[in-house]
């Protein structure tokens, strides 16, 4: 179905009503690159325990595939940028980091309510069937964002824009409606490396690539089971995910505020004590993450991290809250206990 650019700008006017940072329109088939990509990263085991990422591959490596009516995908970021340092908390043993995204309530809801608002805009508009995604789906949405011009894909495989740095989250909304399209972005990464340096496990076998296996974000989140011990002790006291690649782009200088008050951070999860958190058992842990992305992982994942974070702390008073934990019921957690009962003997 043929749309004109009347439609085209007030669609924009009316994202960026929405909070959305910015919109743009590719096509499906805009991304001819990605089933090669996709194959060489699940043949290389990047993707580690992530087994999901070898499912679907039809649908994931060509968008087209996943709903042949569309003729449009609209791309859409929403600013989520901190009001505060994050990579602080990392000079603070005692404390756990947590990235910056899971400090407040739930991206996945917020930025799927905001698609569905703009996806029925544009239904009473002008007519057509349309889907909206945000990282629950098999869409290469990184991707489709450099095809539209959201920005680039940078060095560390997220996406960057000259406009409004690297802190947004990326949604998608597929239509039937054939809607004009955008100029994809070019690269604008240059000689930088500050992504790839800062990273304290080398996640990245070379620029545009990640070895999500020794990425700490997948370790904290992903990951089941113990973590390898080379790995351990480079997590420092991160213990939900990992910003320091975002945090070290120098394309934030243009970084654009969050418009959503729910993406601030609460302030008891800038820097909790570890030895609080330690203490969670599932009701407790269930209580303190309600709503919040951290919920998902469960208290056993989640104290886990704790105590490889209490064991690269190097401060002797923790080592009773680890030894706590050396019987716990879950294995896992009881490992991780004698390691950094070990780390501090």
């Amino acid at each position: 179905m043929k749309s004109g650019s009347g439609l085209k700008d007030r669609l924009v006017a009316q994202a960026l009503n929405e909070g959305f940072v910015s919109c743009r329109v590719c096509r499906p088939w805009d991304v001819p690159a990605v089933p090669a990509r996709l194959e060489a990263f699940l043949q290389a085991g990047y993707h580690g325990q992530m087994g999901w990422m070898a499912e679907r591959t039809h649908w994931r490596g060509d968008p087209a595939a996943l709903w042949p009516d569309a003729r449009s995908v609209i791309m859409l970021a929403e600013s989520y940028t901190p009001d505060h340092d994050p990579t602080e908390v990392l000079r603070h043993a005692e404390r756990g980091a947590i990235s910056v995204y899971a400090q407040n309530k739930d991206y996945h809801d917020l930025v799927k309510k905001r698609l569905k608002r703009l996806a029925r805009w544009l239904i009473a508009e002008a007519g057509g069937e349309v889907k909206v995604f945000v990282d629950t789906a098999p869409v290469p949405e990184k991707a489709l964002g450099h095809a539209a011009g959201l920005g680039w894909q940078g060095k560390h495989t997220n996406l960057v824009s000259r406009d409004w740095g690297n802190w947004a989250f990326i949604g998608s909304v597929f239509t039937t409606l054939d809607l004009p399209s955008d100029m994809s972005e070019v690269d604008h990464c240059g000689s930088c490396r500050a992504c790839l340096d800062v990273c304290p496990t080398d996640a990245f076998p070379r620029p545009y690539q990640l070895d999500a296996r020794r990425c700490i974000s997948y370790l904290t989140i992903e990951h089941k089971g113990p973590v390898d011990e080379e790995l351990r002790g480079k997590m420092g006291n991160r213990i939900y995910g990992c910003d320091d690649c975002l945090a070290a782009c120098p394309w934030n200088k243009f970084a654009v505020a969050a418009s959503d008050l729910r993406y601030a951070s609460r302030p008891e999860l800038k820097s909790p004590p570890l030895a609080e958190l330690a203490g969670f058992d599932d009701a407790a842990f269930r209580k303190k993450f309600s709503g919040s992305p951290i919920k998902r992982i469960g208290r056993d994942r989640f104290v886990r991290n704790v105590l490889y974070a209490i064991g690269n702390s190097g401060l002797p008073e923790l080592r009773p809250i680890a030894a706590r934990l050396v019987d716990d019921p879950d294995p896992t957690v009881a490992d991780a206990a004698r390691w950094a009962v070990k780390q501090l003997a």
